[in-house]
C-alpha cells in the first residue's frame, strides 16, 4: 500500500521532498481507489492551479506558509494547520514563500 518511503521507521513527513528552485515537488506515498497521500514542496510563487479533486481533500502544512483558495474562499495556513477542500469544489494552492505540504484525499 504504501511506497517511496521506509517502513518501520520514525519519519519526519517534510524531510521526505526537498524543495527545487522554481517547482512544485511532489512524492506520492499512497494511491489506490480509496485514498491518496502525497507530500509536497512549492517553491516561493509557485502553484497548483484551480482545479477539483474527485473526493474531499485534506491538507496539512508542514512547514512555512501557503495560500488555499477553495470555492473562491482564501485561506492562509501554516505549519500544523490543516483544511478539507470538498469533493469537486474549485480549489488552488499558492506558495507565498516556500512551504510543504501532505494531502490526503479520500474518494
Amino acid at each position: 500500500m504504501y511506497k517511496n518511503i521506509d517502513k518501520q521507521t520514525k519519519l519526519n513527513l517534510k524531510d521526505l521532498v526537498d524543495y527545487a528552485q522554481g517547482q512544485v515537488v511532489s512524492k506520492t506515498l499512497v494511491q489506490n481507489d480509496y485514498v491518496s497521500m502525497t507530500i509536497f514542496s512549492f517553491d516561493k510563487g509557485e502553484e497548483i492551479s484551480t482545479h477539483a479533486a474527485g473526493g474531499d481533500a485534506m491538507v496539512t502544512v508542514l512547514e512555512g506558509k501557503g495560500r488555499f483558495t477553495v470555492g473562491g474562499e482564501i485561506f492562509h495556513l501554516e505549519a500544523g494547520e490543516t483544511l478539507i477542500m470538498p469533493k469537486d469544489i474549485p480549489h488552488a494552492v499558492y506558495g507565498e514563500e516556500r512551504f510543504k505540504m501532505q494531502l490526503v484525499v479520500s474518494y
